[in-house]
């Protein structure tokens, strides 16, 4: 088994293993967590063999931080990513932090003098008529009543819309829900789709969207959907670069102002990405992304896990630059960030953390890695390049 385990790991190192090989390496992480500590060890201090006195002992409490990644504990959701996963998530990051650990000569852990709580619940609802409401401070119960409509407020949070009355509701006017920095929520639409709204995001939909023939909304941002299927009244959603057509499915779509592409993620049914400026078309198939430029579209495979991360509670990184990763970490835990080293932009990381942690213990796994340091000033992230 050892030998096993040791010829699997010098293999993934090397970028070489096979499908089975993968998935068999999958299986020993989940059932050998133990044994398999010990063979990363072997295996870095035999690689590192002219470092001096590198003491195991040392590297245990590397290890178990690493490979006890917590899944989020949070309202009930559903979680998309099996145990295997998360196994697999643990090895990428135990093999890159434990190189890094050796190079760093046993560094001292980083004690931030203060700390950012992660976001929550939070969310503005504009109606019609120009009214705001803080939905987070409303509580439960009707929130607002307009022309046929009931708008509340249930136990866990989540707006419920009834129409009151005839269902011939011709009334289009507009409402937005709108979340800040550090914010998030979730809707339930009239025409009873589902809508998860990650930070510094907004929608825009009519108050006839259980009623109109064709259902639409306008995003700026990200949010995650699941649509209600109703063939006779297909649902478009609208963002700055693109429109998204669909028939009923569950799908993600990236589209903040400050990022390059806009990425739409299909996890069920399917739908047509039609780009604005060059009226060019793709439709996605389960599984498939597709990335929205000024120059076009573009159809690859999607990691859905972590397409999808932030609605089950964590982050999820695959060789992804730190300027990419701080964007996602200022909106959701409302810093603004300030590179002292620019070059500090393009360090890269693989792994899972948890999403609902105070922003300290995510900076100390970046700083394991020996590439990069960060203080904390009031609501201001400074990053340093090692």
């Amino acid at each position: 088994m050892e030998e096993r385990i040791h010829y699997l790991l010098k293999q993934f190192t090397a970028k070489t293993l096979s499908q089975p090989e993968k998935e068999e390496l999958l299986v020993l992480v989940e059932n050998s967590t133990s044994l398999l500590s010990d063979e990363i060890v072997k295996m870095i201090i035999s690689e590192e063999e002219h470092a001096a006195n590198v003491n195991e002992e040392k590297w245990n409490p590397v290890l178990n931080k690493i490979l006890t990644v917590d899944k989020p504990t949070r309202s009930p959701r559903r979680i998309l990513m099996n145990s295997l996963k998360w196994a697999a998530a643990a090895v990428v990051f135990v093999v890159f932090s434990l190189t890094a650990y050796l190079s760093l000569q046993k560094k001292k852990e980083h004690v931030f003098a203060t700390d950012i709580a992660p976001g929550k619940n939070k969310a503005i609802l504009t109606l019609a008529d120009g009214r705001k409401i803080s939905l987070s401070d409303a509580m439960k119960g009707d929130v607002a009543k307009e022309a046929g409509f009931s708008i509340t407020k249930t136990d866990d949070g989540q707006l419920v819309y009834n129409i009151a009355g005839s269902e011939n509701v011709n009334d289009d006017r507009l409402n937005t829900i709108s979340t800040p920095n550090g914010g998030e929520w979730q809707i339930k639409l009239p025409d009873g789709s589902t809508v998860w709204l990650n930070a510094a995001s907004s929608i825009q939909y009519a108050l006839n969207i259980g009623t109109a023939k064709h259902r639409m909304v306008k995003l700026d941002g990200e949010a995650y959907f699941e649509v209600t299927k109703n063939a006779a009244h297909p649902f478009t959603v609208e963002t700055d670069k693109q429109t998204v057509e669909v028939l009923g499915t569950h799908f993600n779509i990236n589209s903040y102002k400050d990022e390059n592409v806009t990425r739409t993620t299909l996890l069920e049914g399917s739908v047509r990405v039609s780009h604005k400026n060059t009226n060019e078309s793709e439709v996605l198939k389960p599984g498939e992304q597709s990335l929205v430029t000024a120059s076009g579209i573009n159809i690859k495979e999607a990691d859905v896990d972590e397409a999808v991360a932030w609605k089950e509670g964590y982050f999820k990184f695959n060789n992804e630059k730190q300027a990419s990763i701080l964007r996602k970490v200022a909106r959701w835990y409302n810093v603004e960030v300030e590179y002292v080293d620019p070059e500090a932009k393009d360090v890269m990381y693989y792994g899972t953390v948890n999403r609902f942690e105070k922003i300290s213990k995510m900076l100390t796994k970046f700083e394991q890695t020996g590439e990069v340091r960060f203080d904390i000033k009031g609501n201001k992230l400074i990053v340093y390049k090692e």
